[in-house]
């Protein structure tokens, strides 16, 4: 599996999100300035976070998203397919029609690999994540040179 820019930065763009959950809507121009992901592809993300119920944005002057729910039950997996990524590592996608419509040599392999990934994605909350030593080290340091 390869995860695209799109996945990972939906995730970068979140666990941000997450550091900054005060309550108060957190605008993409500042989540775009922290971590230097454009604002309008912050803005095709958040479509698809928002339509997937991840994320409740607020018009205005003082506008910008919140996390629908606790960060404590949101998890990368969600986040990830929720910008219309996949999680997995078979070329056929599931369809066993690897090798000539039969499934190929290491198909199982590459199932097992998926399911295990998806799993180990499902597991990790941003609260879990955004609450590690090395994780609120780099907040702190980011906080003090911003």
């Amino acid at each position: 599996m390869r995860l695209s820019t799109k996945g990972r930065y939906a995730v970068t763009a979140m666990m941000d999100l997450a550091m900054r959950d005060t309550g108060q809507p957190v605008s993409l121009a500042e989540i775009s300035q922290t971590q230097g992901i454009s604002n309008s592809y912050l803005e095709q993300l958040f479509r698809k976070l928002s339509q997937n119920k991840l994320v409740y944005g607020t018009r205005g002057p003082r506008g910008g998203y919140r996390l629908s729910r606790p960060a404590n039950e949101i998890n990368v997996a969600e986040i990830i397919m929720a910008v219309d990524e996949k999680i997995d590592s078979r070329n056929c996608e599931g369809r066993v029609d690897c090798a000539n419509g039969n499934p190929c040599l290491v198909h199982e392999l590459w199932e097992e690999l998926s399911e295990r990934l998806l799993h180990f994605l499902s597991c990790i909350t941003l609260d879990e994540y955004i609450n590690r030593p090395s994780v609120q080290s780099w907040h702190e340091k980011r906080s003090m040179s911003g």
